[in-house]
């Protein structure tokens, strides 16, 4: 059975895109049978996974809102143990088109089922918002993986994301927990990525990964050639960041 992890904050630009591709490239180095889906209407994983598959077939708008099977919405990628579900443009009206649908939180935990034992780790980028495309991805999956910036309005909102959590904890999924807290853009020069990293440590204690992700140009970089980081630059900072957080993240969810 595969384990679902969402990548979530609400927060935009904290480089939750960044650290799910990357993380799922990561896996899949790793001979982690993977699958992204990429469910944020700015269809960013789609863009930042482009070199590795051809013409897109399906999408996950299909599967959430024209019933289409998912496992015609799955594209695999020249990278073997990852496959990927993109996105397009069509999901940017999901969120109003989901509110007349029966069972409306649960489209993608349904969806899901039919593909459990195909793949270890499903990851989910969610959009950056708190809709039913969120609780979706929530709903359907096993733990939450939190990317934080190392910036002063880091825990921003993040009160709104653990209300969030604690409401569909207590009505859809019961079991669902929090991974870990990823600390992105960490400039070891700054006393301010410091403090923050030490704040976010005494919000949270023991769910704070210990690798941190630097700021790194060739991790900026890399999304403009439709790779991640690893495929890019295997040798850059970004990609050794990745690298070292995805074995932490199999501890932690294996």
């Amino acid at each position: 059975m595969a384990t679902v992890l969402a990548f979530t904050n609400q927060k935009g630009g904290v480089g939750k895109t960044t650290s799910a591709v990357n993380v799922a490239l990561s896996l899949a180095v790793s001979e982690v049978r993977t699958l992204l889906i990429d469910l944020d209407p700015q269809s960013n994983a789609t863009t930042g996974l482009s070199d590795l598959f051809d013409d897109v077939q399906g999408s996950i708008y299909d599967v959430l809102l024209k019933g289409d099977g998912i496992k015609d919405a799955i594209n695999p990628t020249s990278f073997p143990n990852l496959d990927i579900i993109p996105s397009t443009n069509d999901l940017v009206g999901a969120e109003i088109e989901l509110v007349g649908i029966m069972a409306r939180e649960f489209q993608l935990q349904k969806a899901l089922k039919k593909i459990h034992k195909k793949y270890d780790i499903i990851i989910v980028d969610c959009p950056p918002s708190l809709g039913l495309l969120t609780i979706n991805a929530l709903t359907a999956s096993n733990a939450l993986v939190i990317p934080i910036q190392c910036e002063y309005y880091a825990l921003e909102g993040l009160g709104q994301l653990l209300n969030t959590v604690r409401l569909v904890q207590r009505h859809l999924n019961k079991k669902l927990e929090i991974a870990g807290i990823i600390m992105t853009m960490y400039d070891a020069r700054l006393n301010l990525s410091k403090q923050v990293v030490d704040e976010v440590n005494g919000f949270f204690k023991n769910k704070l990964f210990k690798t941190l992700i630097h700021r790194n140009v060739r991790l900026s970089e890399a999304p403009s050639f439709g790779k991640p980081a690893l495929l890019y630059d295997a040798n850059s900072t970004g990609a050794r960041n990745y690298m070292s957080l995805t074995e932490e993240i199999l501890q932690r969810v294996s």
